[in-house]
């Protein structure tokens, strides 16, 4: 086995004893290694991060692994392999975020969830796209009792100003606030080592989403050329139909050969009115799939369809990846 990369990672303990760790990429015959070797009694039995043919997924878990030590309070010997600048310093953005998470009033931030999960429904659009949790963590922590300290909670724009800022106050002013706007005194008052890990929590977060997203593009093409379907891959992965459709357009746009796949899933929907889709398609565009969905059936109303306006839209865009793939065909 030959070592490709090798780096010491120390971190002082409460007693001021100083653990010294090593942190090594190996590679054999083109199989790669990620090898984690803490302290002397580890030595001869190091942890094993990663061990595969692929170097994209052994990278992401090489920097998961890193950000997790760090979080520990392990410091590396030679920095930057994050491939990011020391995050001690940060921004003041991210000291507010870290704040919000870190002191957030649950009281608060669980009657602004209520609000936003009413409101996400007369309106009919997903709940993050009212706010995400990490605003309301914020609002939740700095209890803004006006427009004007509202409009200082980060990623609160002008649009959600005038849209949801009435309301918003009118829940926040229910409650008391210890602190005071504007907030650059969270700068001063935030607890360096908490920030600190939470920092490395958020890159740890990162990579291990970029993992799990591996992982899950393996079992789609997988499933795609071995007879699997996107039922039996919805219970696999634990993601919903809409997002397993949503992997599959990004794998076909990289290249990918997802056809299989996508004939098993058209299979029971009648060859004409495939071609009904396709034709439509072909007159309207292929950027939005109301029309088309009109053109073909005559309705987009759930009410008028007499079948699943989810399951409609499904097919509609398995057919409009092989329309997509036919004309780049044809350009090329």
């Amino acid at each position: 086995m030959q070592i490709v990369f090798l780096n010491t990672f120390e971190k002082t303990e409460a007693d001021h004893r100083v653990i010294s760790s090593q942190l090594s990429i190996c590679e054999r015959q083109g199989v790669w290694s990620v090898l984690w070797m803490e302290g002397e009694q580890s030595e001869g039995n190091p942890e094993t991060w990663f061990e595969g043919t692929s170097w994209e997924e052994m990278m992401i878990a090489f920097r998961h692994g890193i950000a997790r030590k760090m979080g520990e309070g392990y410091t590396p010997i030679i920095d930057g392999m994050l491939e990011e600048r020391r995050t001690s310093a940060g921004s003041f953005l991210t000291m507010l975020q870290c704040y919000g998470e870190l002191h957030a009033n649950q009281e608060l931030f669980q009657s602004l969830r209520e609000w936003r999960r009413a409101k996400a429904a007369s309106e009919k659009k997903s709940a993050y796209l009212v706010s995400t949790n990490r605003m309301l963590w914020m609002i939740s922590a700095f209890v803004p009792h006006s427009e004007e300290e509202l409009a200082q909670i980060p990623g609160w724009g002008n649009a959600k100003l005038a849209a949801y800022a009435e309301e918003v106050i009118a829940v926040t002013n229910r409650f008391a606030r210890e602190t005071a706007f504007p907030l650059q005194w969270v700068a001063e008052k935030l607890d360096t080592s908490a920030y600190t890990g939470w920092l490395f929590k958020q890159k740890e977060t990162k990579y291990k989403n970029q993992m799990d997203r591996h992982s899950a593009k393996k079992q789609i093409l997988l499933a795609a050329q071995q007879g699997g379907t996107i039922g039996l891959l919805e219970e696999k992965l634990d993601l919903s139909r809409r997002e397993l459709i949503d992997r599959i357009e990004q794998l076909e746009q990289e290249g990918y050969d997802l056809e299989p796949l996508i004939n098993r899933e058209l299979s029971e929907m009648p060859e004409e009115e495939q071609q009904l889709v396709w034709h439509a398609l072909t007159s309207v565009g292929d950027r939005y799939l109301k029309p088309v969905l009109q053109q073909v059936y005559g309705s987009s109303e759930a009410s008028e369809l007499g079948k699943p306006v989810d399951t409609l839209y499904e097919k509609l865009r398995l057919i409009r990846l092989r329309f997509r793939r036919s004309s780049t065909d044809k350009a090329v």
